[in-house]
């Protein structure tokens, strides 16, 4: 585990039912870093922000965020601790307002955070959608839009770190662009980022580096930069 870490995994282990879905996952990541954990569908990336989240049972020999252990803790007390977790399914109150949905979400930052505090104005800057959308109901705004204020909702909770489940899943391509920008904001105020993603081009554009996972284990960690260069890899892992 490297120093400096503010999400450490190894060895989790996690299951279905009878079906083992992860097995002996291990993943670092330092503060401030934006890592992808990428692979193709059924690889297990949903299922590993779930479990790291406390959202469904684990077993591993670490899990650590921010120095704390938080294996088997509930997933309200880790996301007090400064762990914010965007789902891929958007849960939103579709009938609040955009300005509504922030306000809900605001909380004080966890442990004590020398980090500006997120406000809705400073969330509009990088949002220029919601801006432009603060007063229309959550249910009138399109799947992208939706994306955007779950994401914008939960740093509204000032996190120190933040999972995020397929963000560009389904978007429009100038909503991804737009959803790069604001994960890469997010990078530059000093958030960190896990990220599970299957389009390389977003996962490229915002992140350092990527884990690959396949049937539930980690068979690939690097730069993400080697990934863009490596096409044995990309085909290998990716399908691409």
């Amino acid at each position: 585990m490297g120093e400096g870490a503010i999400l450490e995994v190894e060895g989790l282990d996690t299951a279905y039912g009878q079906a083992q879905v992860l097995f002996d996952v291990s993943l670092t990541l330092a503060r401030g870093e934006i890592v992808a954990l990428m692979g193709r569908n059924g690889a297990g990336k949903s299922t590993t922000l779930k479990a790291i989240m406390g959202l469904i049972p684990a077993r591993a020999r670490v899990l650590r965020f921010a120095g704390r252990d938080i294996l088997g803790m509930v997933s309200y007390r880790i996301a007090r601790l400064g762990l914010g977790y965007v789902p891929e399914e958007r849960r939103i109150f579709t009938d609040l307002t955009v300005a509504e949905n922030l306000e809900v979400g605001a909380k004080v930052a966890a442990g004590g955070s020398s980090r500006t505090p997120w406000t809705s104005e400073r969330l509009y800057a990088i949002f220029p959608n919601l801006a432009e959308m603060r007063g229309r109901r959550a249910s009138q705004m399109s799947g992208g839009e939706q994306q955007m204020l779950t994401i914008a909702r939960t740093l509204m909770g000032n996190p120190e770190a933040v999972l995020l489940d397929e963000p560009s899943e389904g978007l429009a391509p100038v909503i991804v662009e737009q959803m790069a920008a604001a994960v890469s904001r997010m990078k530059v105020e000093g958030i960190t980022v896990l990220l599970s993603e299957q389009n390389l081009r977003f996962a490229s554009a915002v992140a350092d580096r990527t884990c690959i996972i396949e049937k539930g284990t980690i068979r690939y960690e690097g730069r993400m930069a080697d990934i863009d260069q490596d096409a044995t890899l990309r085909e290998m892992y990716l399908g691409v």
